[in-house]
């Protein structure tokens, strides 16, 4: 089964509605038929993207909804229901995800950020681009650099297409030139989203990302992360998420050209791992997390807000996680 989307949350969302869809479409003549139909489904479909919390999130939802049916016709409207209601609220999660972080943006700040995390990667809005686009929309002048995210180029393709569209100022530049930009105080900040994260505040997120976080703590530029608390898995333990590797060909071609020598491999690992010590503040639609992550993530899963922010040195001492690799 191959993904023909990309985005966490609409990876997400688009699994609900394929579940809505397959409980209208299945001939299940019982209510109990149509849920092991739909749990084997829900299998098949979170193996298309282990890594990713926002996709069995999305899908146990829909399972919830229909368990909770009373008869088999209201648990295929419960279904679409569902799928509907994940639509809709994820435009306005990420609209307030965008207003909670927009304050940690000054204005002038130039914004490194990576991979795409805008419209085309959610229903709408965005996670880390809706800080980025709330700060625009709020007055702020901004810069931004964001990289091009080889192997497939989402922010070469997709980010700075979407900045263009909204009229912010945006660079695109190599992944491997993040480094020099920071070093020479070129920026101010960076925003990521990602794929999931754990109670721990380990990020899983685009391969990629840890490099710059540790760039960003040895420069002294602030490394955010800006995504919904459907991203936030507080059941699974660090050793049993599975990092994706993908087709070696995305890495030894280039729109379907060879660019390395016959007979030489590669490896292309989708998603990398950055340990809660190098995140500065996780931005979430019920408010921020900061160091030390554990406690706030644990008062933002229950709908508090954090205490406020602290500065990128003294909390990255503070954070001691058990766990931390």
């Amino acid at each position: 089964m191959k993904v023909k989307v990309r985005g966490a949350p609409l990876i997400g969302i688009i699994g609900a509605q394929g579940m809505a869809l397959a409980a209208k479409r299945s001939r299940a003549s019982t209510k109990g038929e149509l849920e092991g139909e739909l749990r084997g489904i829900a299998r098949s479909l979170v193996g298309i993207r282990p890594t990713g919390r926002n996709l069995s999130w999305a899908l146990q939802k829909v399972l919830h909804a229909v368990e909770v049916a009373e008869d088999l016709g209201s648990a295929r409207r419960a279904a679409s229901l569902a799928a509907e209601e994940l639509l809709r609220d994820d435009v306005k999660v990420n609209m307030r995800i965008g207003t909670a972080g927009a304050g940690l943006i000054r204005d002038g700040d130039t914004i490194l950020t990576h991979c795409n995390t805008g419209s085309l990667a959610t229903a709408g809005y965005g996670t880390a681009l809706s800080v980025i686009r709330a700060a625009w929309e709020g007055g702020k002048r901004i810069t931004v650099y964001a990289t091009e995210t080889r192997p497939l180029l989402q922010g070469a393709r997709l980010t700075a297409f979407e900045l263009k569209r909204l009229g912010i100022p945006v660079k695109l530049i190599i992944d491997s030139a993040v480094g020099l930009l920071l070093y020479k105080g070129q920026i101010s900040k960076a925003f990521v989203g990602a794929d999931r994260i754990l109670s721990s505040g380990h990020v899983f997120n685009k391969i990629g990302t840890y490099p710059i976080a540790v760039l960003a703590k040895e420069n002294g530029v602030p490394f955010y992360v800006a995504a919904p608390s459907s991203t936030i898995d507080s059941e699974t333990v660090f050793d049993d998420v599975v990092l994706e590797q993908r087709d070696q060909r995305e890495v030894l071609s280039f729109e379907g050209k060879p660019i390395a020598p016959i007979g030489v491999g590669a490896l292309n690992p989708a998603f990398d791992v950055t340990p809660s010590r190098y995140v500065s503040a996780i931005v979430t639609e019920r408010g921020i997390a900061y160091p030390p992550l554990r406690g706030s993530i644990k008062r933002i899963l229950r709908g508090l807000r954090g205490k406020g922010p602290h500065s990128l040195r003294n909390d990255a001492s503070r954070d001691t996680i058990e766990t931390e690799r």
